[in-house]
């Protein structure tokens, strides 16, 4: 397993009857490796993954995994209500193929460190597969600090890697500090990435890659190789995109731009709703003048599927 470079959070796609669209979604996870992703992470906020039954959950890492095909590594969200739950799904997508697991906080529960030390240790020691913790403050109310994250490293060799979305840069280097290469960062909020990069950060699970991978990569690589003039015009382009991420409707926001784009659709399951009024208005003049402004750094066109529904 290599904590590197980009990998997508995966959007799950539905068909018009609310079903997910395998056909879509292999046909989006081979576009996003094709041009130039290291990885696919399935099944995070991202991707609905608390609107999905365990059952449709499986299936959708069979589906990665088989469209994957070896070109890299497909990452399975691990979150649930309860921690049993949490396990059952972890030793589930080890066997359906992952190759490593993003380990999440219980759903709906914040509880202080001896409980969550507790659940996620469960869920790292339930397989073999390589860990990677994710921290969101914002969205969970659980903040694994540097310290509690050395805890974790020191009592289990298989996390390797921490995905660090506090939206605050300077947890990278406070990590870093604590445990300095023992752990892989990954940034974890697009509008971060490259000063994420330049604090250490040595990845990017990214978010408006649904739509636009190649961009997504060239920003990434121009940070990591701090090819500094690149990486700013790159990114004062794709900045405005990026800040969809940031904010509560960040799902309905990026999936619209992958339907206006042509790579996907806006359907979201309740209870999220498609952007409509003042938002979509927002949303539509910062997409028009992003597309105006194309850089050359360009994604190859989407082989659209016949009879797909998405």
């Amino acid at each position: 397993m290599n904590w590197f470079g980009v990998m997508p959070a995966i959007t799950t796609p539905f068909d018009t009857r609310m079903a997910v669209d395998h056909d879509f979604l292999a046909q989006h996870a081979a576009w996003l490796l094709d041009n130039g992703c290291t990885g696919l992470v399935m099944l995070g906020s991202l991707g609905e993954g608390a609107t999905l039954s365990v059952a449709e959950k499986i299936a959708i890492l069979k589906t990665a995994v088989s469209a994957a095909a070896g070109r890299g590594p497909v990452v399975a969200s691990i979150s649930a209500l309860s921690t049993a739950d949490a396990v059952a799904l972890a030793q589930a997508a080890e066997a359906a193929g992952c190759s490593g697991l993003m380990v999440l906080p219980p759903y709906v529960y914040t509880s202080d460190w001896r409980e969550m030390k507790a659940h996620v240790a469960s869920i790292i020691a339930a397989t073999s597969l390589p860990c990677m913790l994710y921290n969101n403050p914002v969205a969970y109310k659980t903040d694994f600090t540097p310290t509690q994250i050395a805890e974790l490293a020191a009592e289990h060799p298989n996390l390797e890697a921490v995905k660090e979305s506090s939206t605050d840069v300077r947890r990278v280097s406070a990590i870093r500090a604590v445990l300095g290469d023992r752990l892989q960062i990954m940034v974890g909020v697009d509008d971060v990435l490259v000063e994420g990069v330049a604090a250490g950060a040595r990845g990017w699970v990214a978010g408006l890659v649904n739509a636009f991978p190649a961009e997504s990569v060239a920003l990434f690589d121009y940070a990591i190789a701090q090819k500094h003039a690149e990486a700013a015009e790159l990114y004062a382009w794709f900045l405005p995109l990026l800040r969809m991420d940031t904010v509560p409707k960040f799902v309905q926001l990026i999936k619209w731009v992958q339907e206006q784009v042509g790579v996907g659709s806006e359907r979201v399951r309740a209870p999220r709703l498609i952007i409509e009024g003042d938002e979509l208005a927002e949303a539509q003049a910062t997409l028009h003048t992003a597309l105006r402004n194309r850089p050359t750094v360009t994604s190859t066109p989407f082989p659209v599927l016949a009879g797909t529904e998405a």
